[in-house]
């Protein structure tokens, strides 16, 4: 039978360990564990390297890479909640997505593609005909001319909004005359 200490010492993977853990040198880890403490040094550094600055502060106490990654994926994609209600907001902002007065466009595209583009970042799915419909039935009245040409030269389902703010961009100074 031995000491107490020695039965502690000999105790198998998962029982349960009494007393702090002593921390692990790097010689006496075998060739797969330094591997992979190798590995997460370069991954952890790799991560803290190429993040912003306010994300960067919030998950630098971190030792493992994974542990960052979860933390970052975390902050930048939102947890599902979040998740949720921005998808909620971007079917609201989609539903009463219209050009404004005043508004060129190219600003109107622009916004448009940047409103999709976060659209697509979340995994939303909206049929290039809805896409195409939308981009061209929310525009001010003096494109309608413009708009019913697309509609029927074109068509809005073999098409995308690139290729209609393409078209319409031509026709810019006529639908300003329009007004």
């Amino acid at each position: 039978m031995g000491t107490v200490q020695e039965t502690l010492a000999e105790s198998t993977e998962g029982a349960p360990q009494f007393g702090p853990e002593r921390p692990r040198v790097y010689s006496d880890l075998s060739p797969e564990e330094k591997d992979r403490y190798n590995a997460d040094i370069r991954i952890t550094n790799i991560f803290l390297q190429g993040l912003p600055k306010d994300i960067y502060t919030l998950i630098n106490h971190y030792t493992d890479a994974k542990d960052i990654w979860d933390n970052v994926k975390m902050l930048l994609e939102g947890s599902e909640l979040t998740k949720e209600d921005r998808e909620l907001q971007l079917y609201d902002d989609f539903e009463h997505f219209r050009q404004h007065k005043r508004e060129s466009i190219h600003d109107y595209y622009v916004w448009f593609a940047k409103f999709i583009n976060d659209m697509r970042n979340i995994k939303m799915t909206i049929s290039r005909m809805q896409l195409n419909s939308k981009f061209v039935n929310n525009l001010l009245p003096e494109w309608g001319r413009f708009v019913t040409a697309v509609k029927h030269n074109r068509g809005l389902r073999d098409s995308n909004y690139d290729q209609l703010y393409a078209y319409l961009k031509q026709h810019e100074t006529h639908a300003k005359e329009n007004k």
